[in-house]
């Protein structure tokens, strides 16, 4: 399993928080994606898997047209919901609410950016996706910074709250064998 966050985003979405929102590329994102579409396709693709959300379906389509395998879009890789918090600044969201954001690692089982997804319902979500994902093969996910760090964290038997110590930059791959997910998993 190779697990790949999108690249980087559209300049306007820059320092804001943008979770489940969809918008496209920059054009330094666009630029990445075709290097490491190339680079992704040296590899032997059995499967593509997206969120759906443009930022991972640009770079699904880029890898499809390299190695002609379909990509598959599952919204249950989509980032986690922020809620009220999708769009606005992290700046802004930081002078309303202090430092209530610290509870997405203090309190990965009850706090809900924004009214949106605990960190314990983001990581439920991917363990479920994960048992949906092609078996044969080498597959590709591409998809989101929550996502990636909740699958990785779990296979590392590591704490909900250490969830950001498994985040990729973006356009960064990480590859995660089966076993070690199912060894580690809670």
């Amino acid at each position: 399993m190779l697990l790949v966050r999108h690249t980087e985003v559209a300049r306007a979405w820059r320092g804001r928080c943008y979770g489940q929102s969809d918008m496209g590329l920059s054009r330094e994102g666009m630029r990445h994606a075709r290097t490491l579409a190339a680079a992704l396709a040296c590899e032997p693709v059995a499967a593509i898997v997206h969120s759906g959300l443009r930022r991972t379906h640009m770079l699904a389509q880029l890898l499809a047209r390299r190695t002609g395998v379909t990509p598959l879009a599952d919204p249950q890789w989509r980032e986690r919901a922020f809620g009220d918090w999708e769009g606005r600044s992290w700046d802004t969201i930081w002078r309303t609410t202090g430092d209530a954001m610290d509870g997405m690692m203090t309190d990965p089982d009850g706090f809900r950016p924004g009214g949106g997804e605990t960190g314990a319902e983001l990581a439920a979500r991917c363990r479920a996706a994960w048992h949906t994902l092609p078996t044969n093969g080498l597959v590709v996910l591409i998809a989101h910074g929550g996502p990636i760090g909740s699958i990785r964290a779990a296979a590392a038997g590591a704490a909900l709250g250490k969830v950001t110590h498994f985040v990729p930059k973006l356009g960064d791959a990480a590859r995660l064998s089966r076993a070690a997910f199912e060894c580690h998993r809670a």
